[in-house]
């Protein structure tokens, strides 16, 4: 960005076999300085799709976009679906590598088409939001394109900023690689938007093309059968009725609302109870009847479940929310951590509010996660707003507080910087956070394998880095019991699995039919080794991932003392098992020993 100059690389022999997160953090870790400014210009911005985009593989169309973090000073990768990363891999770009800093105060928008790359000025899209910017982006380049960029939030460089990408139709800038504050990294670039078209391209060939086909039929027919992933109907046995079946397709990732609400494990209130009285109001189940009874009152309402996040899923575990008066579009999507951030962990279960707080978030370029923790502890601290001081429950003042994020007050950027930022203007201590990132929506003091993966995984606070949700809660993969302290070797187990997964390109939710199907897990294997021409060792492939970026962490000055979680969680008990997080620092310290 200092010379404004592009050059395409020929791919080094030792990234053959990389793409998604095991390609962003190679790269971070062979070219960022650990101990650099994050929003400086010695970091970069690696964008890279996984190994399968571009392919026919099913749900394969997953994007990792990677550099320091500025929320957690260590390496990040966040991972999205969207356009971008089907069109990068059919254009055959293995990365998108950003580095320095213009010297002007101009924007940019970096155009990629087959043979060809731009970095054009794009002042007119500054301080835009973001619903309206993709819309004149697909009226200025009419090819369709992938958009992913930062929003107000990232142009601001506050560090609570997501990097968002286009939805399928472009009708909503959802689809976030949202966690770490990447987008102030992009906005410190002076980088807008990367617009992708792909354009007199063609699909990605494997080079061992039969055994990527069985692999891929295996897995697709896992998919299918699963009762997580599968099909939308099924017909009862008994009666031959077509009855709802697959749960991601009929009430979305938020089908976990009620769930983890019944394990009594779902944080609300900033994190003061495990159970929230309104889960119901806003579930999975609640937004499914919702758009049935809109559609059934406008029927050419977009309103829907059952949708894709990008092209090629078969899961579609997305929606599209519609206002209930007109049907027109509110937002898409609204997934489980954003209805349990923006929704139960401040009080709120009035659905329009949780919907409208995350158009918001969406139109701003803020992380859902980080903005709802943000809120709460706002809640918590009875900040004023407008005159008026903010309590739980309370979504209109809400929805007012993080419109502040796009004026330039110390309360703005104290939400625009996240939960840490908004406990130390509050005066609010309870923040859930770990290495500066804010915790989802799961409570780890009764789930103790997830707490383990909070506080050791090299991400920060995320639960997509080790998901022992699926055997602690859902028993899918095994039946470990929830509250057993010794979670190291299924924590570590499932991060070094989770980063394979993220290189791939494959969605992380086709571990819930690979972990119970046998030959889906085949499949999955299958397919990567069959496009790739090479056979793969999951777990060494990605235990080398882990291990790159615990490094570029330690060096970065992270110790074991950072692989902790908030004293709230050891010495507060949460009702309504009343228990607190007792792993000892010696099983914390035993998942990145061997």
């Amino acid at each position: 960005m200092k010379t404004l100059e592009h050059s395409y690389e020929d791919v080094p022999e030792e990234y053959k076999t990389l793409g998604g997160r095991a390609l962003t953090t190679k790269i971070i870790f062979d070219e960022v300085d650990p101990n650099c400014d994050p929003l400086g210009p010695s970091n970069k911005i690696v964008v890279a799709p996984g190994l399968l985009a571009g392919t026919n593989a099913p749900s394969s169309g997953r994007l990792s976009v990677g550099g320091k973090s500025p929320l957690t000073k260590g390496i990040k990768e966040a991972n999205a679906g969207g356009l971008t990363a089907q069109k990068l891999g059919r254009l055959g770009i293995k990365a998108l590598v950003i580095e320095d800093h213009p010297t002007g105060d101009n924007w940019y928008n970096i155009v990629i088409s087959k043979d060809k790359c731009e970095i054009v000025e794009a002042g007119k899209y500054a301080g835009m939001g973001l619903y309206e910017l993709t819309t004149k982006v697909w009226e200025e380049y009419p090819n369709k394109p992938g958009i992913m960029g930062c929003g107000i939030t990232g142009q601001k460089q506050m560090i609570g900023a997501g990097i968002f990408g286009n939805n399928v139709e472009n009708t909503d800038p959802g689809r976030y690689a949202g966690r770490g504050g990447l987008g102030a990294v992009l906005g410190a670039k002076k980088v807008i938007a990367i617009i992708t078209d792909d354009t007199g391209t063609e699909r990605l060939q494997p080079v061992n093309q039969e055994l990527f086909d069985t692999g891929g039929k295996k897995l697709r027919d896992a998919l299918n059968e699963h009762a997580v992933t599968g099909i939308l109907e099924k017909a009862d046995p008994e009666t031959g009725e077509m009855k709802p079946y697959g749960a991601l397709k009929n009430y979305g990732t938020n089908v976990l609302q009620n769930i983890i609400n019944e394990a009594g494990a779902l944080p609300t209130r900033n994190w003061t109870n495990g159970r929230f009285e309104g889960a119901s109001k806003i579930s999975g189940e609640a937004v499914h009847e919702f758009i049935d009874k809109v559609k059934e009152k406008f029927p050419d309402s977009t309103a829907t479940y059952n949708h894709a996040c990008h092209p090629g899923c078969i899961m579609r575990c997305s929606n599209i929310v519609p206002y209930e008066d007109t049907g027109k579009h509110q937002v898409g999507c609204l997934e489980y951590e954003s209805v349990w951030a923006l929704g139960t962990n401040c009080g709120i279960d009035d659905l329009y509010y949780v919907a409208e707080l995350n158009r918001v978030c969406n139109d701003l370029g803020l992380d859902t996660i980080e903005a709802g923790n943000t809120i709460a502890v706002a809640m918590e601290g009875k900040v004023e707003v407008d005159g008026k001081k903010l309590d739980f429950g309370d979504g209109a003042l809400a929805v007012e507080l993080l419109k502040k994020v796009a004026t330039d007050t110390e309360l703005g950027k104290a939400v625009g910087d996240g939960a840490l930022a908004m406990g130390k203007y509050a005066k609010v201590s309870r923040v859930a956070h770990v290495k500066g990132q804010s915790l989802p929506a799961y409570d780890p003091r009764p789930i103790k394998g997830i707490g383990v993966t909070y506080a050791t995984g090299p991400q920060g606070g995320c639960h997509t880095q080790g998901y022992t949700i699926a055997p602690e809660i859902l028993q899918i993969g095994g039946k470990p019991d929830r509250v057993d302290v010794k979670k190291a070797e299924l924590s570590r187990a499932f991060q070094h699995t989770t980063a394979y997964i993220d290189a791939t390109g494959y969605c992380l939710f086709i571990a819930f039919a690979i972990l119970d199907i046998e030959s889906g897990l085949n499949g999955m294997v299958e397919s990567i080794n069959g496009f790739l021409g090479t056979e793969i060792d999951v777990g060494k492939y990605g235990a080398e991932i882990i291990r790159q970026e615990r490094e570029f962490n330690k060096k970065a000055g992270m110790t074991n003392k950072d692989d902790r979680l908030p004293e709230f969680f050891y010495k507060e008990p949460l009702p309504p098992h009343n228990v607190v997080f007792d792993v000892p620092d010696e099983e914390l310290d035993k998942v990145h020993q061997e």
